[in-house]
């Protein structure tokens, strides 16, 4: 996956079905970007989602995740 469906901007990717909804990449984020969803995933958690805008990159939301498989991050490469 590439930045190009945002935009080419840096971004997470949350893959709903592993998150747990615990919210520690939402308290983490120094950008406020990310958030609970309104809807419960496949599992019965209600999972973390991208607001669409805001993402620096950095990868405190990933690096605070306590499952392995449930954020991704792209970011975008200097011009």
């Amino acid at each position: 996956m590439s930045c190009e469906k945002h935009g080419n901007k840096s971004h997470p990717h949350i893959i709903q079905d592993e998150c747990k909804g615990c919210g520690r990449c939402v308290d983490a984020c120094p950008k406020d970007c990310l958030q609970l969803a309104d809807k419960i995933n496949g599992k019965g958690y209600i999972p973390a989602e991208y607001i669409g805008e805001g993402c620096i990159g950095c990868g405190i939301c990933f690096y605070n995740c306590p499952e392995p498989y449930a954020i991704e991050v792209y970011k975008k490469d200097k011009e």
